[in-house]
């Protein structure tokens, strides 16, 4: 059964930092706790050896066919009369594939070395639904077992006992916090644009106010040495408040170098840039780049997903090279599903299964890894998945952030080979 501060939690964290500030209620004693607990932190800052994971989620299914072309198979072409690639509009990544012709910034990052291509990642009994398989890629548990998110629990296993984890060990640049990021304990930070992170902003009728109005309002009973649900929730907000402030002062605007593309991604991707740069203790940042449900008039709409795609990434890398920031940094690419083998009635493509990951950085074993599904052999008009998305997961936790991953992910799945060693 859920009780009501269990539940006004869950809310709470959901929400993440979209609701940074507090209220005067606070009680003092509180805040002062929470304002040394921060400046102790301060001296604790990540370090320029520490490696930092960028998740991007391309919101919708990206069709990874037209993605990663197959240009040698007949299959591709018979099922796609109107929507298939030519070989000709193609940027060649070998004899048998191409990228997207749109996709130029992939382009570059793959001829320097910088890009992996993962081909045919999925999970068993693929589900079409795009939250119930955001669920399942967000908690790395195809069968619904574990129900916190798989980088929640990274942070729940490597806080030190920290409780709660600091919230800036994980900030994603969207309005509520994703499930992939929440844990038992671990809350990010959550916010679309650092200007946003105010109470003036956050105070709005919805439920998420109502939860903040609540846990700024003193209970009786509270102490100054227990620790209530509603003290534990407070402290969470406030913690965030305190890192709001840093966050924004790490991202006024300045002049830089740095040249990014005038985009949604290419500015979220500039704000992970600047907050990289800044003297944070951040991790893990997770984005998203949305429009990829292409059930209509895909050709067009589709390319300009890919070519953002590529401009943002080549941009970020770019920046990064240049600060010498990139061998610290890995962005991790994948999309709930990809889409059907076969186009639609409406020139467009519908939800499907297995589709290729990216792995971009600068200690990146480029190149393509894994097997392409047989599209001669499908599930339900689906490609059957070759690679296991867990393992991709598995190679993130072990291979780049130096933990281990069955713990974290449920089970013992074979990390590949996608970093570098040295």
């Amino acid at each position: 059964m859920t009780t009501p501060h269990n539940s006004s939690r869950r809310d709470f964290l959901f929400k993440g930092a979209s609701f940074v500030a507090l209220g005067a209620t606070v009680p003092m004693f509180l805040q002062n706790t929470v304002l040394a607990a921060n400046k102790n932190r301060r001296g604790k800052r990540i370090k320029d050896s520490d490696r930092i994971l960028v998740v991007l989620q391309l919101a919708g299914g990206n069709d990874g066919l037209n993605t990663i072309v197959p240009v040698t198979n007949d299959a591709y072409y018979a099922a796609r009369p109107k929507l298939a690639i030519k070989p000709g509009d193609t940027l060649a990544l070998n004899a048998d594939f191409g990228l997207n012709g749109q996709a130029v910034g992939l382009k570059r990052l793959f001829d320097d070395g910088y890009l992996s291509v993962i081909h045919g990642v999925g999970y068993p009994n693929p589900n079409r639904s795009h939250f119930k398989s955001t669920d399942i890629w967000s908690t790395a548990s195809p069968s619904g077992k574990m129900h916190e998110g798989w980088l929640g629990r990274y942070f729940d296993n490597t806080c030190r006992g920290a409780d709660p984890p600091d919230s800036t060990s994980g900030i994603a640049l969207m309005k509520e916090s994703p499930l992939a990021m929440l844990g038992e304990k671990f809350m990010p930070l959550a916010f679309e644009r650092p200007e946003s992170l105010n109470w003036t902003a956050a105070v709005r009728a919805s439920s998420t106010g109502k939860v903040v109005t609540a846990l700024n309002k003193p209970k009786r009973g509270d102490s100054k040495d227990a620790e209530t649900s509603h003290e534990f929730l407070r402290r969470v907000a406030l913690e965030a408040r305190v890192s709001a402030e840093q966050i924004q002062a790490a991202t006024r605007v300045r002049k830089d170098s740095a040249s990014f593309p005038n985009s949604q991604l290419g500015r979220s991707l500039q704000t992970v840039y600047r907050l990289i740069g800044a003297d944070l203790n951040t991790r893990v940042y997770y984005l998203s780049h949305g429009g990829y449900d292409t059930h209509a008039r895909q050709e067009n709409k589709h390319a300009n997903l890919m070519r953002e795609l590529g401009e943002g990434l080549n941009g970020f890398v770019r920046a990064l090279k240049a600060r010498g920031d990139l061998d610290r940094v890995t962005v991790m690419v994948f999309s709930e599903f990809g889409r059907r083998v076969a186009e639609n009635g409406s020139a467009g493509t519908d939800h499907g299964a297995a589709a290729p990951m990216f792995v971009v950085g600068g200690k990146v074993q480029g190149g393509i890894h894994g097997t392409m599904p047989d599209m001669t052999q499908l599930d339900r008009g689906d490609l059957r998945f070759t690679t296991d998305f867990r393992s991709v997961y598995a190679s993130m936790l072990e291979d780049w952030l130096k933990v281990d991953p069955a713990k974290i992910l449920g089970g013992a799945f074979k990390p590949l080979d996608l970093i570098r060693k040295r």
